[in-house]
């Protein structure tokens, strides 16, 4: 069971999200020869006071 994760700040729209999340699974699905009902996307909103760049939170 493949899980595909994904990190981000807020500001996607739930439309976005879901844009990635069957593009990516379209691909996997392709490359690692699994069925799509096998493969998890887990999207994780981090936010900004909890990033940091460079040594930096945004």
């Amino acid at each position: 069971m493949p899980i595909i994760r994904l990190e981000l700040v807020p500001g996607r729209t739930p439309e976005q999200k879901s844009n990635f999340a069957r593009e990516v699974t379209r691909v996997a699905v392709e490359t690692l020869n699994c069925k799509p009902e096998s493969l998890d996307v887990v999207i994780t909103e981090v936010p900004k006071t909890n990033w940091a760049k460079g040594g930096k939170l945004l």
